[in-house]
């Protein structure tokens, strides 16, 4: 069992979506979308939340609803570089040692997924932890839904071998949906952001590659269910349909 660490949750919010621009402000319910997302992070009641953004327009919405927003460069090309800025800016002073990277476009968010992703990174001596869910064969055809090959220790937690957008691994094994959040060590997230991007990042344009390229151990927690992420118009509609359904 890992040592835990003392925990803080950023969510990284960038206004300038190439595939839907402006989605962190897209208002679902009467609220955007980041404050969803934060209000969940929140629910958690598991560590301090701040959202990292470029956007004076999104850290007002987060401090109106009375929480903390921290403005990063617009230059990044991840959030986990987002992220790395932002810890710096909050945490001079290093209280802070291990880092929860939560997705802004995760609206639906389970309140207990942070709580997972904490649990995942304290279960084993680990540079980052992530989670995965069962995918069925449908979803695993799809390059958008990325996939996970996951050695497994016991039925909860194991070890990430390989992420792919192809649907891996073939054959009679289980298909697992990676869920792009992530659990940092500080110092492995201060080691990855040093890094160029590595030729199997590049390929599947998957940034963590990089770090099992880099030699980084990638814990893996398992959840039951994947939460639908945001990328579209139509990925939006359709939160917008769920969301007006359970509140009538």
């Amino acid at each position: 069992m890992a040592k835990n660490g003392t925990k803080i949750i950023i969510i990284p919010a960038r206004l300038a979506a190439s595939r839907l621009p402006g989605k962190p402000l897209a208002e679902i319910g009467g609220k955007p979308m980041i404050q969803h997302v934060w209000e969940r992070a929140m629910a958690a009641n598991l560590a301090p939340v701040y959202v990292a953004t470029d956007d004076r327009g999104i850290a007002d919405v987060i401090e109106k609803a009375g929480g903390k927003a921290v403005m990063t460069s617009s230059d990044h090309p991840s959030g986990s570089d987002r992220v790395f800025e932002a810890i710096e800016r909050i945490d001079p002073d290093r209280k802070f040692d291990q880092l929860l990277n939560l997705q802004g476009d995760l609206p639906e968010m389970p309140i207990d997924l942070p709580n997972m992703l904490a649990k995942t990174l304290d279960n084993a001596p680990a540079d980052l932890a992530t989670l995965v869910a069962p995918a069925t064969i449908q979803e695993a055809a799809r390059p958008q839904v990325v996939k996970a090959v996951i050695s497994w220790q016991n039925e909860h937690f194991g070890r990430a071998l390989y992420f792919s957008r192809a649907a891996i691994p073939t054959g009679k094994a289980p298909l697992y949906h990676h869920v792009g959040v992530y659990g940092w060590q500080r110092d492995a997230l201060a080691r990855f952001v040093a890094l160029a991007p590595s030729p199997l990042e590049q390929a599947e344009k998957l940034e963590q590659l990089r770090a099992l390229e880099a030699g980084m151990t990638i814990t893996v927690g398992l959840i039951a269910h994947a939460p639908g992420g945001v990328d579209t118009a139509e990925d939006l509609a359709e939160v917008r349909d769920r969301n007006a359904k359970t509140n009538n």
